[in-house]
């Protein structure tokens, strides 16, 4: 007997699974209040079900998805931990939900002194006294972060145009600095994966504008030598610039001000718990140095005399607005919350169980595959598939497996300087036992790739989808179900 699976196949004419709330307009009033360009010539091929199957559908489409709440997400440099759900029951409350972005400050006291406390927070985290909380991503962040760093050399009367950046950088960094107009001048990581300063002081001259850092880095090292780079890029004249997409290893441990850094961006989506993943939204606040105040994003929160909160536009030497509004307050509501509910001290262990994990992890996997940079790591570590390569099974491989045991994928081939790369992140949230199962079901499929590599090729074997054409479906996009087409 066939087993009915898709909705189109359960539907029969009748049913129906939803009630509408009575209507106070006619069929008439309604289709006369529509454009006539924009009246159905026929009606829509829905499927006609109950109440009862319509709910499974949803249910059975929203558990295929893997996610964080359903399983493992070791996915490198991207943080993908549990978020405490305290903190969207908090995002949630009427008093913030419902406010509109467009009321006068007066309407919304509370509000504002959310964002004030969190800026706060934020730069005692940092130790960069001035924070934006307006850009909505990381990638918004460092194209704020960089146009301050153009706004500077410029009011000193400097036409700088080059920035450095390791090889181990985000994919962003580059990126944001093509955006501003600046040139990217690329430095090799030394053998033991950070930035050698002589090799920082081989390229900096008058026409650099600044250094971008991530620290730890991608391969989830410390950048240990990133005092003395401070002082080479600052001696001629440059800023420092931290990506702080890896602050999960760093807080109450490391402070980027205190360092040297003039400018950093946080991921409030990776490390202060806001939900990551499905495209946004995200928060990529911004701080700076007391030097650097001056030109932060459109509106900057300020006190008047009074000591009452306003959103100052006043500001001349300003990079100005972003986008529409302030930001994405509900994050703001999100990483506030998770800040106080842990304070400094469970920030600290935070991290600390983030680097404890990382290291753990490593040491379970480290036999079966290689890890190019086996020292101390922080909050995550990057693998090799290159051992199983030679045996006929890629990363790729490996990773598609890795759905067979209901566990998402490590991020694969980056850092670009790590050939076959696998850049896991186990996070603070997971358990002892969680990375237990994971490191055994990675030497399970090392085992796989020398007995029987065609199951490692071949899977996923247990997906609702199999091993998709990748590169076809980014390009053709096609999300509209046709019914029996």
């Amino acid at each position: 007997m066939k087993k009915r699976t898709l909705i189109y196949e359960k539907s029969s004419p009748g049913r129906k699974g939803y009630t509408l709330p009575a209507c106070r307009m006619s069929e008439d009033e309604i289709l006369g209040s529509i454009p006539a360009e924009f009246h159905r010539e026929t009606d829509a091929e829905l499927p006609e079900v109950t109440e009862g199957e319509a709910m499974r559908h949803f249910v059975a489409l929203s558990v295929k998805n893997h996610h964080i709440d359903k399983g493992f997400y070791p996915l490198g440099s991207c943080t993908m931990k549990y978020n405490p759900k305290l903190n969207d029951v908090a995002a949630a409350m009427p008093g913030f939900a419902s406010h509109h972005p467009m009321a006068p400050c007066s309407t919304a006291p509370g509000n504002l002194q959310l964002m004030w406390e969190l800026s706060a927070l934020l730069a005692e985290i940092s130790g960069l006294p001035s924070v934006s909380l307006q850009p909505v991503a990381g990638a918004q962040g460092e194209f704020a972060g960089l146009l301050v760093m153009r706004a500077c050399h410029l009011k000193r009367g400097e036409k700088r145009d080059r920035i450095i950046i390791p090889d181990s950088a985000h994919g962003t960094n580059p990126a944001s600095v093509t955006s501003i107009g600046f040139t990217s001048v690329q430095i090799e990581s030394n053998e033991h994966g950070v930035v050698a300063p002589e090799a920082v002081a081989a390229v900096m001259d008058e026409n650099v504008a600044g250094m971008m850092l991530t620290n730890p880095n991608t391969l989830g090292i410390f950048e240990t030598h990133v005092k003395e780079i401070a002082e080479i890029v600052h001696a001629r004249g440059g800023l420092m610039y931290m990506d702080g997409a890896n602050l999960n290893a760093n807080m109450g441990i490391f402070r980027p001000g205190d360092v040297g850094f003039d400018i950093m961006h946080f991921n409030l989506h990776k490390t202060f718990s806001t939900p990551h993943g499905g495209g946004g939204p995200g928060g990529g606040a911004l701080g700076v140095t007391a030097e650097l105040d001056r030109f932060q994003p459109l509106p900057v929160l300020e006190k008047d005399s009074e000591g009452k909160l306003f959103f100052n536009y006043d500001r001349p030497d300003s990079i100005g607005r972003l986008h529409s509004f302030y930001g994405n307050f509900a994050n703001m509501v999100r990483a506030h919350a998770y800040i106080r509910t842990l304070g400094g001290e469970g920030l600290r262990r935070a991290s600390e169980i983030a680097v404890l994990n990382a290291n753990y992890l490593k040491t379970l996997i480290r036999e079966d595959y290689e890890v190019p940079y086996d020292g101390p790591c922080m909050h995550e570590f990057v693998a090799s598939g290159s051992r199983q390569k030679k045996l006929g099974v890629r990363t790729l491989d490996i990773s598609k497996r890795l759905l067979d045991f209901g566990v998402h994928s490590p991020t694969n081939y980056f850092p670009l300087i790590v050939p076959e790369a696998l850049m896991i992140e186990p996070t603070e949230t997971e358990s002892k036992e969680t990375l237990d199962d994971f490191a055994e079901i990675m030497k399970q499929i090392a085992r796989e790739a020398q007995e029987n590599p065609e199951l490692v090729t071949s899977a996923p074997h247990t997906t609702p989808v199999r091993r998709l054409d990748e590169v076809t479906a980014a390009r053709t996009l096609d999300v509209c179900y046709k019914g029996d087409e």
